[in-house]
């Protein structure tokens, strides 16, 4: 009998990273997936390739994109999501009202919250500035 040939699901790629043109590769799914993001966050696959290996993650440039990938829409998954999937319920998750931005994903500092000022000030104790526009 001859021996069996598994062939790969993943789908090769090109994409310009740090240092310069390079080949990545991932599933299907997650090529969808990474494109997806950097649709709705206007940018290009190769920028956001760049920008998630200035994390500096361990194991190398193709994990880092798929922990961002799953990283990215985690934080966008809600209760409410799940529950309208019937995934069954999550009764304590610490980050569940984080609300994680991309930008958080790639390690960016935090813009302030609605209510939250910088250093911490409420908005509400803050002076408020306003510009008229003619």
């Amino acid at each position: 009998m001859g021996a069996s040939v598994t062939i790969s699901r993943l789908v090769n790629r090109n994409v310009v990273a740090g240092r310069g043109r390079t080949s990545m590769r991932l599933e299907p799914e997650l090529w969808d997936a990474l494109l997806e993001i950097a649709e709705r966050e206007g940018r290009d696959v190769s920028t956001l390739v760049r920008q998630v290996e200035e994390t500096r993650h361990e194991g190398g440039r193709t994990s880092a994109v798929r922990v961002f990938i799953l990283a990215y829409f985690r934080a966008a998954a809600t209760e409410h999501g799940h529950t309208a999937a019937s995934h069954g319920s999550l009764s304590r998750r610490p980050d569940a009202e984080a609300g994680s931005t991309l930008g958080t994903l790639l390690g960016e500092p935090e813009a302030p919250r609605a209510g939250v000022g910088v250093n911490g000030i409420s908005a509400s104790t803050r002076p408020a500035f306003t510009r008229s526009v003619a």
